[in-house]
């Protein structure tokens, strides 16, 4: 059997289902195996960074493995991007990239760079098959690094030379991912220490959503009936109206919440990524810590861990509800819930010839979206307004990059949100400075007759960065530019583009849109900047 047909074999059986990226000489055998493949559907894009993202949003929500492929030299380093933002937001993706043959890898040689050394510092691992023999023990290992808590990315080259080598061997069967439980102590010693509290907080992060535990975390908040706050990429994991929900933390301005931390004495932080927010900009009285996670705690002076249960969190929530969970209801001093609404524009009820402001324009989506819908956000200023004032119906159906936080993802992730979940609505908003990284996704996105909806914030700017040097310098500099016409570049691409010019206008372009289930709509919002 050729190495890369099985390698394509290998893949099948660890269920890949599509393959985002782009071909060049150095993959042609694997691009001519993949041909062949009755399971695996190779969707070529038009730019690596984007193929990234997309495997990156895929792996979220259809909790798989996502996988890109590039060829050697500057389609690896396009990948790079994608490649760190999923290793940061800890998703689960498997990146392949071609490389020179080994006979040529010792000298200066035409396009040729270590991509290895250079995605080692944005992946779990990074490795070279250097013998062809070896490729069904390294996807497999890929594979369960990648999902295996925190997930992350994986990097697998294949030198030109080894592709159409004739190798013996097949896959190697994939067996479960062992979960555990922490002990019995360990769990008494957790319900000690709330116990002994007044006042204990939950810190709710993504890995509760990564570990599909929200239901059993529901029952030990609702048991503990202590309040509850929530990160960026958290959301949605309590309903908007449940009485214990505080919303969202984590930001670097108007951080409303911070006063329920100062105010509690022990906080329960429970799958939370430290990469959205270290525990210094968050936790600075020092209270100490219950820590609930797959992982130990990473050390820190900010983060004094007092109990720590360590497991799969289903299975710790399960044995934790079993027992006698101490009752701590409180309400933080001050009618704060409703200073957090009135700050983060939650129950907005905008009137029809309103102007098209973010949060006028996220209370129209939530009012008109169902629980399946999926809403990705791309970075800039409207991703604070959407960490703040947007409220999913379900965990999960948020997706917000908090991590490497790299423009451009909330196009191509659409591609890979639509793939993972045929049957629900996407919503993509992005800046026009996002859209335009990688708006050539739309011709991919076209290609495949995904139906999705495009909302670009068009306002010249890069409003976060012109907020933030006119807050630091009085004056702003680099921060403006021109656009095109989006509305007739969304028609270029044989799609439909409208631009509403108030929020009534929009509330009905946005329905038609959701009532399409055949037709890519982009939706141009000018903004007006001060």
């Amino acid at each position: 059997m050729k190495a890369t047909d099985l390698l394509v074999q290998c893949l099948e059986n660890e269920g890949v289902e599509y393959i985002f990226g782009i071909m060049g000489k150095e993959t042609l055998d694997l691009i001519n195996s993949l041909s062949k493949s009755k399971q695996i559907q190779f969707v070529n894009v038009r730019h690596e960074q984007g193929a990234a993202f997309m495997a990156d949003v895929y792996g979220r929500l259809s909790k798989r493995v996502g996988v890109c492929l590039a060829t050697l030299g500057p389609g690896a380093t396009n990948l790079l991007t994608g490649i760190a933002s999923a290793n940061l937001d800890h998703s689960p993706v498997v990146a392949i990239t071609g490389q020179a043959g080994l006979e040529r890898q010792h000298q200066e040689s035409h396009q040729y760079l270590d991509i290895v050394k250079i995605f080692e510092p944005a992946t779990k691992w990074s490795v070279q098959i250097k013998n062809s023999q070896t490729i069904s023990k390294i996807i497999r290992k890929a594979f369960r690094v990648a999902q295996m808590e925190k997930p992350g990315a994986v990097l697998i080259e294949l030198p030109e030379n080894l592709a159409p080598q004739m190798i013996p061997t097949q896959p190697l069967p994939v067996t479960p991912i062992p979960k555990s439980t922490p002990i019995s102590q360990a769990i008494e010693d957790a319900l000690t220490l709330i116990g002994q509290s007044q006042k204990p907080l939950v810190i709710v992060g993504n890995g509760v959503i990564r570990q599909k535990a929200v239901v059993e975390l529901l029952t030990f908040v609702e048991n503990l009936k202590s309040p509850v706050i929530h990160s960026f990429m958290a959301k949605g994991v309590l309903p908007k109206n449940h009485p214990l929900n505080y919303f969202t933390f984590g930001f670097n301005q108007k951080d409303e919440v911070l006063p329920i931390i100062e105010e509690s004495d022990l906080l329960i932080v429970i799958g939370f990524d430290l990469v959205e927010k270290l525990p210094k900009d968050w936790n600075k009285k020092m209270l100490h810590i219950l820590h609930i996670d797959p992982l130990p705690a990473e050390m820190d002076e900010h983060y004094p861990v007092k109990g720590e249960l360590v497991g799969d969190l289903i299975e710790t929530f399960q044995a934790l509800n079993k027992m006698d969970i101490p009752s701590k209801p409180w309400v933080p001093i001050g009618n704060l819930k409703e200073q957090i609404r009135d700050s983060y524009q939650i129950n907005l009820d905008p009137k029809g010839n309103q102007s098209l402001t973010i949060e006028n324009i996220l209370t129209v989506i939530e009012k008109l979206t169902n629980e399946k819908t999926i809403v990705i956000s791309d970075v800039g200023a409207h991703k604070v307004s959407i960490a703040r004032t947007y409220q999913p119906k379900q965990a999960g159906q948020l997706i917000i990059s908090n991590g490497l936080a790299s423009m451009g993802i909330a196009l191509p992730g659409a591609i890979g949100a639509k793939l993972a979940c045929p049957d629900a609505p996407v919503i993509c908003i992005t800046g026009d400075g996002g859209a335009l990284m990688n708006i050539s996704e739309l011709e991919t996105a076209k290609r495949l007759s995904l139906s999705f909806i495009i909302i670009v914030l068009n306002n010249s700017t890069l409003k976060l960065e012109k907020q933030m040097m006119q807050e630091k310098f009085g004056d702003s500099f680099g921060t403006n530019f021109g656009n095109p016409d989006f509305v007739q570049l969304a028609e270029s691409f044989g799609i439909k583009g409208v631009r509403p010019k108030q929020l009534n206008e929009f509330e009905q372009v946005l329905r038609d849109a959701l009532n399409q289930t055949n037709e890519l709509t982009l939706i141009d919002v000018i903004q007006k900047i001060d």
